[in-house]
């Protein structure tokens, strides 16, 4: 049986400010008092493991040690088919740039170059993965992933969202991420979709 999260102070193991917004409104309505790892003075571990539920587990399991408490870490990426499932775990790497800061217009233009090096044979099929781990001070964890399916267009469109949003369009609709509203898009990604079993898991 997972274990189940009773303690009502929980940190969330990001620096990612879209990440932060995104998964304290996930948990509004479970009524857990939620801090950041910024605010905490948390360091960000390096992302050393090569899948996401292993870099959500190593997040969470410093947050907690560090916080002493619950610590609840994301791990999620962006893949597309043509380039065999790339940035995948290294999505933000490919936004990364010399001063530490990220630049996702730059990582954006950066696939769809890669994807054209095909000669417009690409296969545009990508999904969006995100990895939840919740971990304990003593060092368990419990994991949850969840995804979502559709396709990469060019040229980027929209201003909601963050990371390659504007460049993703889920099945079955017509806007990308970062045109939909934040309320639709949550219904519907791959962060919902982890946030879904871990509620089920771990939450309800």
């Amino acid at each position: 049986m997972p274990r189940r999260l009773t303690e009502k102070k929980l940190v969330l193991a990001s620096h990612n400010r879209g990440k932060l917004a995104e998964i304290a409104a996930l948990l509004a309505p479970f009524g857990k008092e939620v801090v950041g790892a910024p605010a905490l003075g948390l360091p960000e571990p390096a992302e050393t493991e090569d899948s996401f539920a292993g870099n959500a587990a190593l997040k969470a399991r410093a947050a907690a040690r560090g916080a002493q408490l619950p610590a609840l870490a994301d791990d999620s990426g962006f893949c597309v088919a043509a380039l065999g499932g790339a940035p995948g775990v290294h999505t933000a790497d490919w936004a990364s740039q010399p001063d530490g800061s990220r630049d996702y217009a730059k990582a954006m233009a950066a696939v769809w170059a890669r994807m054209l090096e095909q000669d417009g044979a690409a296969d545009r099929h990508a999904w969006f993965v995100c990895a939840l781990a919740l971990a304990w001070p003593g060092g368990h964890v419990e994991a949850y992933e969840g995804r979502v399916a559709g396709h990469a267009v060019w040229p980027p469109r929209g201003a909601n969202g963050f990371g390659f949003d504007p460049m993703f369009v889920p099945d079955g609709h017509e806007q990308t991420f970062g045109e939909m509203a934040p309320a639709a898009k949550h219904a519907i990604s791959h962060r919902a979709d982890a946030f879904a079993r871990l509620v089920a898991g771990s939450l309800g």
